[in-house]
Formats: structure tokens, sequence, C-alpha cells
């Protein structure tokens, strides 16, 4: 019999680091349980057909295999006969209890289950059980052996891969629970734009990056948008990005604006980063409840772009934008009145959009005035809306010859002057609804005594399509 290997202390994780590793070819450690000293298996080695080594390694009771059972083994026999070997606390009667016992000690090792020639069903229930292979006494020699344990530790191994990649793609999905749940939901209701948004991460497999971007409308009205820009695009810069949005979205309900907005969000950001390299640009619009008048505040962020019917698709004008955020403690970020007019597009986005390149790798970058004449193209073909953003994102992909390798984020909000005279709007509707229900006859007096402006209206609507 071998000497006994004292126990080394091995870290869980590290424990049968041998058994998930070894292939075929190298030489295998064996681990055999048993109590009689001249018992089955009594040579130090044996040598299978290839010339590789299986070294056995022998213990009479659970408590000396727990003590022997140290990393460098791979492969652990049982000897299923052996009721001496029975863990205390176990069943009376269960004649797999030592099996069971191994099996909780040595997770990550290949088991095998010995057994005689008459107990071949309960040979059969072990492998059930979880041990990766059976061998009867009876037949067992040298080259069976040696297969055996190579096979056993080859499942294994296999299991073991099978079982981390089904955890893995676990993660991944709760992963994609998780970014989905962190991307906003525009809080629009009661006003007649129209949103639309486009976000794609630079890193791969994952949904969130660095932007960010959010929608509101506060009881007076007033529709505010904010899209941002957290330098980088890992996990860390997502966090970042997720806190800052929900932080904009509760002082903005809660009444701030402007500088005074933008100087909290400055202070949360402060609070928030890892290091003090980090910063964010940000981009912030407050749209007047008429639609027709807008503020504007810069942190460091490109202008949005506008559209109007009959002029050019050009940046709105901001000559005065503040530093981005987190960068200068004691920074200021003026508030910019602009008019919008009656029938607008106003797109937002983040750098990502227009620092690819125009015509592959080592080209000039579109920058914003290729952007500018791109959008405006698009806009010419009748584009809007989700179509709009999903055909600019695509050219900016094909103009760069390949993936974008930072974070894109695009909003886009729209307006048409006569925009109830093609639909009206849900509080309308349910109105109009219930002034039907209390009487059939009113709904129609209310049409008859609007008279011809409804018709002039619909003729003013059909002239003035919506971009």
């Amino acid at each position: 019999m071998p000497v006994p290997v004292p126990r080394q202390r091995v870290d869980p994780s590290d424990r049968a680091a041998g058994a998930e590793h070894a292939g075929g070819g190298a030489d295998l450690t064996l681990l055999v349980i048993e109590d009689d000293p001249a018992g089955t298996l009594t040579a130090p080695e044996l040598t299978d057909a290839s010339g590789n080594r299986v070294r056995i390694r022998t213990a009479r009771n659970l408590t000396e295999a727990e003590r022997l059972l140290t990393d460098d083994v791979h492969c652990v026999l049982v000897d299923l006969a052996l009721p001496s070997s029975a863990p205390a606390g176990a069943v009376d009667g269960d004649k797999l209890a030592a099996l069971r016992h191994v099996l909780r000690l040595a997770p990550r090792h290949a088991v095998l289950a010995l057994a005689s020639a008459g107990d071949a069903e309960l040979a059969a229930e072990a492998v059930r059980t979880g041990a990766q292979d059976h061998l009867l006494r009876e037949e067992l020699d040298g080259p069976l052996l040696s297969r055996a344990i190579r096979y056993a530790v080859e499942r294994k191994r296999a299991d073991s891969v099978q079982v981390k990649l089904a955890e893995s793609r676990l993660r991944a999905q709760e992963n994609a629970r998780l970014e989905r749940g962190l991307l906003p939901t525009p809080l629009l209701q009661g006003s007649d734009l129209r949103f639309a948004a486009r976000y794609r991460p630079g890193r791969s497999r994952a949904l969130l990056g660095g932007d960010f971007y959010d929608t509101v409308r506060t009881p007076d009205g007033t529709v505010h948008a904010m899209i941002g820009d957290v330098c980088g695009h890992g996990p860390d810069e997502a966090a970042l990005g997720v806190e800052l949005r929900i932080a904009w979205r509760a002082l903005t309900f809660a009444g701030l604006c402007g500088d005074e907005l933008l100087s909290t969000l400055q202070q949360v950001l402060e609070h928030e980063r890892e290091s003090e390299e980090i910063f964010a640009t940000l981009c912030t619009v407050d749209i007047a409840p008429d639609g027709r008048r807008a503020g504007l505040c810069l942190a460091g962020h490109p202008s949005p772009l506008i559209a109007r019917r009959g002029t050019t698709t050009g940046l709105l004008p901001y000559e005065d934008s503040g530093p981005a955020l987190g960068v200068l403690p004691r920074a200021r970020w003026p508030r910019k009145q602009v008019e919008l007019g009656g029938t607008w597009s106003l797109m937002m986005y983040t750098d990502g959009l227009i620092e690819g390149r125009t015509a592959g790798p080592g080209s000039p970058r579109l920058g914003q005035e290729g952007m500018v004449a791109m959008v405006s193209r698009q806009i010419d073909a009748g584009l809007g809306g989700e179509d709009l953003l999903e055909s600019a994102v695509a050219e900016v992909r094909r103009l760069n010859g390949g993936e974008l390798t930072d974070d894109v984020a695009v909003l886009l909000l729209s307006r048409d002057r006569d925009s109830r005279r093609g639909g009206e709007s849900r509080r309308d509707r349910e109105s109009r609804r219930d002034g039907e229900s209390r009487g059939g006859g009113e709904g129609r007096r209310g049409r008859e005594s609007r008279g011809g402006g409804e018709a002039r209206r619909d003729r003013r609507a059909r002239a003035d399509r919506p971009l």
C-alpha cells in the first residue's frame, strides 16, 4: 500500500482542478475507499495499454478518505458492499449511504461505484444517484479499470462544462432582463409630441452602455428631454449613467431646471464616480406646453439637430455651452431659449453617432456636418420616427465599414402644428365617448356646431404632413 499523503489546505473552488483538466494520455490518481487491507486493489499503481500510469491511493473509511482527497485526485472508487463505510446519521438500510456521502464530499470529482456481480441492480442505482460509472468486482482487471477511470474523468469534465454553460446562459438572461429594466420608459401621457429612440451599446453582448437618455412630461405640460454620455462604455460607466438618469428624472419632477438641475447632477456624479477622471456630457431640452419654444442646456455635449418643414435641416444655435459634468467644480450652465416653430423634429444624440468614419478605417470622421447632411437626405426621402433613427444608425455603421466601437443613443421628438387634426388625443377621445354615452345627440350637436371648421383643418392637415 502507498504511504498516505497528508491532507493539504486547498481552496474549495480549486479542489479537483486536476479532475477537470486531466485529459487522455496524462497520469491519473485514483482514491479507493474500502475497509479490507487485502482488498481488490493492492498495487500502488497501474499502467494502461498506452503506458500511462494510474496511481492508486486507498482509504479504509470515509474519514480517512476525506483526509486523502486532495486536489491531485482525479477519480474516487467507492465499494458499495462495505457497511462499515456508512457515515454516521445515515438512514438505516440505505446501501448507497457511503456513495451519497462521497458525492457530497467531492462534487467536482469523478466517482466510480464498485459492486459484486450479484449487486448489479444496486450498481445501476449508484449511477442514477450520481456516479459516472460502475464496475463489477469479478470482472475487474487493470486495463478495464484504467479505461473506466479515464471515461469517468472525461464524462465528469463534460458534465461540468455543461453545468457551467447552463449557469452562464442563466446569468446572461438575468443580466439582459436587468439591463432592459434599466432602460427608460418615456412618460409623455397627455402630450401631442411623438417619441422615438434608438440605443446601441458599444461593448459586445451587452444591452446597456455609458450613454443614457430620458423623456418626461411634468404636470404643467412641459416636456423635458435629456441625453448624456459617461466617458467609457463598460459596466461601471453603464451603472453611473443609470444613476444620473434616475437622478435627472427625480430632480425634474421636483421642479429643477437649467443650471440648478445640472449643478445638482454634477454633485451626484462627483459622489458616485470611481475616480476624479470620470466625467459625463449632457444635453437637456425643456419644451414649452405650446410646443413652439424650448430651453436648451449643453454640458460639453453636441447640439441637437432640428428639422423644420420648408427650412434647411441644421443644428440648434448654441454658443454659450458649459463644460462636461465633473470637470470644473463651480461650473455654470446657462439655459438658452430657442424657437422651434409649429412643425418640427428634434433629434438628440451622443457622439457615437458622429465619430464613425465616412469610408472605412482611416477615413475622416462623419462629424456633425456629415450627420446633418445624412439625416436631411433621409427626411427628404420620407423617413421619420423609428424608421429615421434605424436608417441613420445603419448608414453610420455602413460608412464606418463595420461595427461602431462607441455607444450610440439617439432620441427623436416630433411635433405637428395641427397634430390634433389627424386624430384626437386619448384624453379627448375618452371625453367625447363619455359625452356620447350620456346622450347620443350630444356628440352630433358638438360636431354640427363646429361646422366647416373641421373641414378647413383637414385640408390644412393634408397640405402640411408631419415630418
